[in-house]
């Protein structure tokens, strides 16, 4: 097995994780998928759980590093929430068994929900230091930071990933609807974190 398979048995339990869910999954699924046999995957992820914790690591790896390059193009200010969902946005339009897998994750809980959520704690200090840095500048509504992140990770995420949710809604999920949810979810972030002007 080469190292390229190795990186396509990720892919490929990736995508399967992600879209049919962790039981779901066979490592006989995933071996079909890249086309080679069960055992040449076990040579390198030797149960479904080492498959998966590797499935996290790279996965928080290739999600901090969209989000830390959009942070680092925007401005200061609401410019950096905004970059964050404009780049989550693009992550579902591109990556969409990216952040289907932390739909999965957050399902299953430990010990892969932690181990992802420790492969982005420094993102989350980082988020929490701005918000109450913005709290304390009067630039944002003064609330609890963890909660705030809570609920916005929720609602963006399943902003750009719920799309049998929101088929039920009766929104066909295309580009256009896509970016009109995007521009609505600023709007209604704006609104909610925004410190009202005081005159």
């Amino acid at each position: 097995m080469t190292a390229s398979t190795r990186d396509r048995a990720l892919d490929a339990a990736l995508v399967s994780f992600a879209a049919r869910g962790y039981e779901a999954t066979s490592l006989d699924d995933v071996a079909g998928e890249v086309g080679v046999s069960k055992q040449a995957v076990l040579y390198y992820y030797s149960s479904k759980a080492i498959l998966l914790d590797a499935v996290v690591d790279r996965s928080a790896a290739e999600l901090s590093a969209a989000l830390e390059d959009a942070l680092t193009r925007a401005g200061e200010g609401w410019d950096r929430v905004e970059a964050v969902v404009r780049s989550v946005f693009r992550l579902a339009l591109r990556r969409p068994q990216l952040l289907g897998l932390l739909r999965e994750i957050s399902r299953l809980g430990p010990p892969a929900a932690p181990r992802l959520m420790a492969a982005l704690d420094p993102l989350v200090q980082r988020a929490r230091e701005f918000l109450e840095i913005e709290m304390a500048a009067g630039r944002m509504r003064a609330t609890d930071s963890r909660l705030l992140l809570m609920s916005a990770y929720s609602t963006v995420i399943g902003m750009a990933t719920e799309v049998e949710v929101l088929r039920a809604l009766g929104e066909e999920p295309t580009l256009r609807s896509l970016a009109r949810r995007r521009r609505e979810l600023l709007d209604f972030l704006h609104s909610a974190l925004t410190a009202p002007v005081v005159v």
